[in-house]
């Protein structure tokens, strides 16, 4: 085809060819660099690894290098992470609830409200921290797993929120105006419409603020504290993950070092493991979605 109209054709051909190799290389650097840091830290986690670092406590002596493992720190972080996504999730799906079916799309209210969430989102967790520790001061605490599950439900609280709330501004308007039709009321269309509607998105905003949770060490550094036993109660201080790797590298010595880098693969199993169960019961809950 010659003139302006297969000039045209060719531009739009080289065009796309252009941005689907861009779009290829893209995907191959987010593959390369997962693949990079994945090798670099079971390179240096794999000499520490071992069956007794996993269920055993540190020990006298276990920054010097002598026995003992991470069992405290793989708990309180289960422990701090899960009690503070159940929390944060506690608050966010009735807020977003009540953004979606409450209020209109042009309310100025909700308008502001997901504007402070979008400004809580991009606060650093480092200033989470500091809130808490003040609070803490305030409040007569001291350093424990309450305080630091407080500090990061308040973190993730915002993650949480805005994931759910833009997964059920996608529910059709339909199947709410069906439900009215019906005579259910406002909470049954939220509860037994929208919640099912939408809760592969729901559950993807979860462990997207479970992993923010699992894995932020400023948030907790002052509020949760740390200790060598496993927390007895809400009052104790916990050790997490990402503290115990902020502590093991500070250390000058190697085989403390690799002990950090085997923190690292732990946690990164864990939230691995999370997100193929949260897949596994995404595809579950997809069942009651309408196409």
């Amino acid at each position: 085809m010659n003139g302006p109209a297969g000039r045209s054709l060719g531009r739009r051909k080289r065009a796309d060819l252009f941005f689907r190799a861009l779009a290829a290389a893209s995907a191959a650097a987010v593959i390369l660099a997962l693949l990079l840091i994945l090798g670099t830290i079971l390179w240096k986690a794999v000499p520490a690894l071992s069956l007794s670092m996993l269920t055993r406590t540190p020990k006298g002596g276990f920054y010097l290098g002598r026995e003992g493992g991470i069992l405290n720190a793989i708990v309180g972080s289960l422990e701090l992470a899960l009690g503070a996504t159940a929390l944060a999730f506690l608050l966010s799906l009735p807020l977003a609830l009540y953004l979606n079916l409450y209020k209109d799309r042009s309310s100025k209210t909700a308008a502001w409200t997901r504007f402070s969430l979008d400004v809580l989102w991009g606060v650093p967790s480092i200033v989470y921290g500091a809130f808490g520790f003040i609070v803490m001061l305030a409040l007569g605490l001291r350093a424990s797993l309450l305080a630091g599950i407080l500090t990061v439900a308040l973190l993730e609280f915002p993650i949480m929120c805005r994931a759910i709330d833009e997964v059920l501004r996608l529910v059709p308007r339909e199947l709410r105006e069906a439900s009215d039709s019906l005579g259910a009321t406002r909470f049954e269309t939220a509860f037994r419409v929208f919640t099912r509607q939408a809760a592969p998105g729901i559950l993807t905003g979860v462990l997207l603020a479970f992993g923010r949770g699992i894995g932020d060490a400023a948030s907790v550094l002052f509020t949760a504290g740390f200790a060598d036993r496993v927390p007895a109660s809400l009052g104790d201080p916990a050790a997490t993950l990402p503290l115990a790797i902020f502590f093991q590298l500070g250390t000058p010595f190697p085989e403390v070092q690799q002990r950090a880098y085997a923190s690292a693969a732990v946690l990164t199993l864990i939230i691995l493991l999370v997100s193929l169960a949260g897949r596994t019961a995404g595809r579950k809950a997809d069942r009651n979605v309408v196409k």
